[in-house]
């Protein structure tokens, strides 16, 4: 049996509340960078926050480690959403 795990497709959002984060986000997107299908950010000046979303084709385990790691930084809120396929 091949212990392969097979890529999900996932829209992370990311919610930058403390913008002295957004290097240590744009620097754990870059390291994840080659399965990140697609980025949007739109900067919420009025709210001072940012509001990424991540479209990313990787294994499951990859998409909940990016988010995590997301997810764990000061001022910083991430959720995955998964396709069910």
């Amino acid at each position: 049996m091949d212990n392969v795990q097979e890529n999900r497709i996932a829209v992370i959002g990311i919610i930058v509340e403390d913008t002295q984060m957004a290097e240590s986000v744009n620097s754990l997107l870059h390291q994840y960078g080659s399965y990140i299908v697609g980025r949007m950010g739109l900067p919420y000046r009025e709210r001072r926050m940012s509001i990424i979303s991540i479209v990313i084709d990787a294994p499951s385990d990859v998409i909940s480690a990016l988010s995590g790691k997301l997810g764990r930084l000061p001022g910083v809120t991430s959720q995955a959403l998964y396709t069910k396929a």
